[in-house]
């Protein structure tokens, strides 16, 4: 339906430009439709390489977790894999920016699928930095010891850990590969692969304003006392 009335003190000019940007945001909302309808439609997948044997942290300390354990809500698992090696001083700053907004949906999400964030750090050392950021709401998961990131495109052929977001489907034949992000290996001519931007409140935001996402960065601390 049209705006109700103008806004007050809005030209010809500004409300024809105005119009034919909505024009292309219905069509960017008609496409973003479209392809969650072909991501919903895909086949099934390929099944599980093995029953990733996780750590996680317990009352009574780490305890080891299968993959295959980890849907509790139904039949779907979404992992992200957070960039946080035993080689790295600290935490991806970008994958703790995403996950700080995500801890604080984690329990709606939770209302519908299951959810774990998986490093390949101690679970003790990934738990620290979690306690720190104040995340409460997520499951996390160490991948110490396996070949989770190597099998699931999570990591470079050095070892480096990459940003994969993935998810498995449960069904009578086992637990299937549904999809995982590999718009990260997808060229993009300004370098900014966006493979998970769905996810993350802090770009749909800034892509908002007039100055758009820029040069910004995510940092772990700005400085503030």
């Amino acid at each position: 339906m049209p705006i109700p009335r103008p806004y007050p003190n809005e030209t010809a000019d500004w409300r024809a430009a105005r119009d034919e940007l909505l024009a292309a945001e219905v069509a960017l909302r008609a496409q973003i439709e479209r392809v969650a309808a072909l991501r919903r439609q895909l086949p099934t997948g390929p099944p599980l390489a093995e029953d990733y044997l996780f750590t996680q942290l317990t009352d009574d300390g780490p305890a080891p977790v299968a993959l295959s354990e980890l849907f509790t809500v139904g039949d779907t698992l979404v992992v992200y894999n957070l960039m946080f090696s035993p080689g790295m001083k600290q935490a991806c700053p970008l994958c703790t920016g995403m996950l700080d907004g995500l801890d604080a949906q984690a329990e709606h999400i939770a209302q519908n699928t299951d959810l774990v964030v998986v490093a390949s750090s101690p679970i003790e050392r990934i738990r620290a930095f979690a306690d720190g950021r104040g995340w409460s709401s997520l499951r996390l998961l160490s991948s110490a010891g396996t070949n989770w990131q190597r099998d699931y495109l999570a990591e470079s052929d050095k070892g480096y850990p990459w940003p994969m977001a993935t998810v498995f489907v449960r069904r009578a034949t086992g637990i299937h590969l549904f999809w995982s992000s590999e718009l990260f290996y997808a060229s993009n001519p300004d370098g900014d692969t966006r493979h998970v931007d769905q996810l993350w409140p802090l770009w749909n935001v800034l892509d908002l304003t007039p100055e758009g996402r820029g040069a910004f960065y995510p940092q772990l601390d700005y400085g503030q006392p």
